[in-house]
């Protein structure tokens, strides 16, 4: 905080710290201009006493690395004014170092001949005589020499001449247009800045190594190097007087002598009318005052600024200490005015937050009058909460309750915008809560990880956390255990031989279960439970998971444990992280590997923890929405628009989303058009009957390869005492036959999401809207997200929108197919106006189908299994074959359709869901299935003949014979291939029948799969 020259001024209106919006710095953009070569003009003896004696280029490196610099300049030589400027045309030379000697004049020379060859080159000279060359430089070095320093053999002259350098070609922008802090040196004398300029340095980068400390991952430490304090020589008053108004409000403090020239005169008088303009200013500005005289002592103190007496025998030692204490490097002690004692000293922003909060209200008055808070953190290069603190006064406070409030909770905000969009290196003795996305290890996060990691950043580029009032858009809090887990993990304990071997999911588990995690991996994740109060998910993240190509939606595991005591935490998701890295070998694992043309061995996983979101209702634990979203819609209704996009939203955990289950699909742009809700009796029958919930008691989480193991499911019914249902259901009164807004009427809830669809109590159409739009921009893709909703958040704070996943649909990149102009209904096995893909599909021989007359609803489990039969044998010969069936392929409700899993009909090239008399289906988008439809390029195809939408002949089916036939299924392998056409622009599509001709010229085809069916099917 801040005071301008203690006039009371009127109160500001605090900043709103919940929306408040930090700006960030682009470190990346400091430092543009290096010194990278260094030119030294002198004599053969002068470089060979640098070079043995003094070992400057092995002193520099050392400098450099000890203070963890990078980029050390090189060192090249020339003895002649002519070699200088021929080297100089051949080597790109960033400054130029010589020696000048009061009997040389050819020193002056050479330097005016190299400035008038390269006049943008600096040229810094050294000198054993510099009380002697002052008279001279002023009459010969008209704009010729850049800067003058007094040599007496130390090397660090060096160092403090490029550091100086770089700082005055980097200024402008780095300190007024970034916010980089400075110190502005006002000194005439060659021996006394040559002495000081290298001690500074020295004190500003070892301040630059405590910087370093803040930084969330070794590549934002190593930015944060770039934001380290610069440093300002100034020799004249009006050079002085420049450069502090010119960089006034980034300077850390002042350091003047007291006699030098001003009005183009030695004035004795300089340094302290330089002091009083500085006073006028700020009241508090740190300001020393080094002066040979030892008089000017007193009236350095009456000015309010500080003084060393530079014949000091301790003069480094007392510089050193005055710029720690007064312009706020190291750590930052608190003081009580009223007990004279330091009550906390702190070496970084955490601990700084920490001591806020026992610190005496006396100690926090004494700071904020000073400025010192906001001195401090931008001495730290932590530049937006240094801006926000420095724009706020002492007087804008009621009192200092009001100021510990803001400062904590400054703090607060500060570190959750710091590390959004960045990927912490996790530490066990630094995370904490503020940190949203950390990677345990070194290996790669993983598909899922680097989904997530996305997410976080393009969030943070585009400004879309608080973008809407009262709603925070964030991924849950993250930590990923990267695959070098996972490898550590297999190799520690010999098990990929087992798992090659092994066709036994459960062997599997339990033999990677009976194994231990790396005990530095265990310390990591239980550091991470010590901060949360949420029940945490673990999600699988393999290398191959959610790529453009391969996707692996839903192979692989994702365990939700509840929150509990630690110990038992730390037990239940460790051996959650073992049932993920074992999913990797799971039979439907390996079988999706084959089918992809990958290998056990190429494969490693990431494991994702995450907070899961929501709220916990009695025993059980579940956000408000649940939903999945895509950015091309390819069942359009209505009004709606394929490019608009479509979500699917239900009550509760994703699982009956991403099942298949019967939730509420609206389109962004029309949210009030919901066909579900189109009628009371729709509303009824078509809306969610059920819903997933955690089971909060830890004992209900066991080691199984059932992922659901703890989770319940829920009746609509069942959950009116939890208090959900107020932001997502209606009522349904069936005496008048209408739906009523809300729960406060009598009558069957229905969840009608109507609070938010119609009457917009939370922005989810504009929100989704706005993160298809960005994240297919950003992705270059149509894209599918994933996202969870709380809107049961304690009062004041903000509603969440949580981001889960993020992942591209593959859209095929042909050009749009078109069935014949004269199709005949009559010539197709199967013909669909409800279809996804686009292409020619050829070279597909065999059609499986679902025997209609012998179907029966609660025989679908069985169904599933023939099915899973007969693909297996379609994969292990690599052959594709059309999948005809009622209902919803890959239901999780079997009552809706046959609850396959996607590898038990992963072989299939086209899929038809085909409604019955009495059994009429919408089109699934069952996240997961329907990702991996699309990512294959399978057709998919809806029919419901008995409505005339759609056709099927089945008769002509029955009429062939099968090669195979059970209870529930049918396999006709036909002589010539069924052409399959999918007219992607209108969503049309035809299987025609053997032998069918078809124009060609009208027709585009998609990649061949086989020229003839291989022998020895079945």
């Amino acid at each position: 905080m801040s005071i301008n020259k203690g006039i009371k001024m009127e109160k500001k209106t605090l900043p709103n710290l919940k929306s408040y919006a930090f700006e960030e710095v682009a470190f990346d953009k400091l430092m543009q201009n290096r010194i990278s070569q260094v030119l030294i003009v002198c004599s053969n003896y002068d470089y060979y006493m640098l070079e043995e004696d003094g070992r400057i280029d092995e002193r520099i490196f050392n400098e450099y690395t000890s203070l963890n610099l990078r980029y050390p300049p090189n060192f090249i030589h020339a003895n002649s004014a002519k070699r200088a400027i021929r080297m100089m045309a051949e080597h790109k030379v960033d400054i130029v170092i010589t020696w000048l000697d009061i009997g040389n004049y050819k020193a002056f020379e050479t330097s005016k001949k190299i400035k008038e060859a390269f006049p943008d080159v600096p040229i810094a000279a050294l000198s054993h005589y510099s009380s002697e060359l002052r008279s001279k430089l002023e009459k010969g070095n008209t704009g010729i020499i850049d800067f003058v320093f007094h040599w007496n053999g130390n090397v660090d002259i060096f160092l403090a001449i490029i550091k100086l350098t770089e700082d005055r070609m980097n200024a402008e922008l780095d300190i007024n247009s970034i916010g980089v802090k400075a110190i502005l040196l006002v000194e005439d004398s060659l021996k006394f800045y040559s002495r000081y300029i290298p001690l500074i340095y020295k004190v500003i980068l070892k301040q630059t190594q405590r910087i370093m400390s803040e930084g969330l991952n070794e590549h934002r430490k190593m930015l944060l190097m770039r934001g380290r304090p610069k440093i300002l020589l100034a020799t004249t008053f009006e050079e002085g007087i420049s450069l502090f108004n010119n960089y006034k409000e980034s300077l850390l403090g002042v350091i003047s002598d007291v006699n030098y020239i001003k009005d183009g005169v030695r004035n004795k008088e300089a340094g302290f009318l330089f002091l009083d303009y500085v006073r006028s200013f700020k009241r508090y500005f740190p300001f020393l005052i080094q002066s040979s005289d030892a008089n000017n002592e007193k009236r350095a103190l009456e000015l309010k600024g500080k003084f060393l007496y530079k014949h000091s025998e301790t003069l480094g030692v007392d510089i050193k200490n005055y710029i720690v204490k007064y312009f706020s490097f190291g750590n930052f002690e608190f003081w009580d005015p009223i007990q004279m004692k330091v009550l906390a000293t702190v070496k970084d922003l955490n601990e700084f937050q920490k001591a806020l909060y026992v610190v005496t209200e006396d100690c926090l008055k004494y700071h904020a009058i000073r400025s010192e808070f906001s001195k401090w953190i931008k001495s730290r290069a932590l530049f937006p909460l240094a801006d926000l603190f420095s724009n706020i006064e002492y007087d804008d406070f009621e009192d200092e309750l009001e100021i510990r409030d803001f400062l904590i909770n400054s703090i607060k905000a500060y570190r959750v915008y710091r590390s959004r969009g960045v990927i912490v290196k996790f530490d066990k003795h630094k995370y904490d809560e503020f940190v949203g996305f950390a990677r345990i290890g070194e290996g790669a996060l993983g598909g899922k990880g680097r989904g997530l990691a996305f997410i976080d950043s393009f969030l943070k580029r585009n400004n879309l956390y608080n973008k809407y009032e009262n709603v925070s858009i964030t991924i849950p809090r993250t930590v990923v255990i990267s695959t070098e887990v996972f490898d550590q993990f297999i190799e520690t304990h010999k098990l990929i031989k087992f798992v090659a071997e092994s066709t036994n999911d459960d062997d599997i588990l339990n033999e990677f279960i009976s194994k231990d995690l790396p005990e530095w991996a265990l310390e990591d994740i239980k550091a991470f439970l010590k901060t949360t109060t949420c029940p945490i998910a673990i999600r699988s993240s393999s290398m191959l998971e959610d790529s453009n190509y391969q996707p692996f939606a839903g192979i692989f595991a994702t365990y939700m444990v509840p929150n509990t005591e630690i110990d038992k935490m730390v037990e239940m998701v460790s051996n959650a992280v073992k049932s993920v890295i074992a999913s990797a070998f799971f039979e439907s694992s390996k079988l999706y590997l084959k089918a992809t043309s990958h290998t056990i061995e190429e494969d490693k996983m990431a494991v994702i923890l995450q907070e899961v979101v929501g709220t916990q209702y009695n025993d059980v634990y579940y956000p408000n929405v649940s939903g999945v979203a895509r950015s091309i819609n390819f069942y359009p209704i209505g009004d709606e628009k394929p490019n608009e996009g479509i979500a699917n939203i239900a009550l509760g955990l994703g699982e009956i989303i991403v099942g298949g289950g019967q939730t509420l699909r609206f389109s962004p742009y029309h949210p009030k058009k919901v066909l579900q809700l189109s009628s009371p009796g729709s509303t009824q029958r078509d809306t969610q009957q059920y819903f997933y919930g955690l089971d909060v008691n830890p004992e209900s989480y066991k080691v199984s390869t059932n992922e659901t193991i703890n989770k319940k499911k829920i009746s609509i019914r069942k959950a009116e005492n939890h208090g959900s249902l107020k932001f997502v259901a209606s009522t349904y009164d069936l005496q008048n036959n209408i739906i009523r807004p809300g729960v406060m009427h009598d009558g069957i809830r229905v969840i009608s999401f109507d609070n938010i669809l119609k009457y917009n109590t939370f922005p989810l159409p504009e929100i989704l809207q706005e993160l298809l739009r960005v994240g297919q921009r950003e992705m270059r893709n149509p894209i599918e997200i994933e996202f969870a909703v709380n809107l049961d958040v304690s009062p004041g704070s903000p509603k969440k929108f949580s981001f889960l996943q993020i992942r591209p649909i593959m859209e095929s990149t042909e050009t749009v197919s078109k069935l014949p102009k004269n199709l005949k209904i009559s010539d197709t096995v199967i013909y669909s106006e409800s279809a996804l893909g686009n292409g020619k599909y050829e070279n597909i021989y065999d059609l499986v189908y679902v025997k209609p007359e012998t179907f029966n609803s609660a025989n679908t489990r069985e169904i599933a299994k023939a099915v899973d039969q007969i693909n297996k044998k379609f994969a292990m010969l690599n052959k594709p074959y059309i999948l005809v069936g009622p209902g919803r392929w890959g239901s999780s409700d079997p009552w809706l359709g046959i609850p396959v899993i996607w590898p038990q009909i992963s072989a299939a090239k086209i899929i038809v869901e085909s409604g019955l008399n009495n059994f009429r289906i919408d089109p699934s988008q069952g996240t997961h299935f329907f990702q991996n439809l699309t990512s294959f390029k399978v057709g998919y195809l809806t029919i419901n003949p008995f409505m005339n939408d759609g056709f099927f002949d089945v008769d002509y089916l029955n009429k062939h014979e099968a090669v195979f036939e059970d209870t529930y299924l049918r396999h006709i392998s036909f002589k010539t291939s069924l052409t399959t056409i999918i007219e992607g622009a209108n969503n049309k599509a035809a299987i025609f029948k053997e032998g069918i001709s078809i124009d060609k010229t009208n027709l585009n085809t998609v990649e061949p799969i086989d020229e003839m069916p291989p022998e020895g099917f079945m």
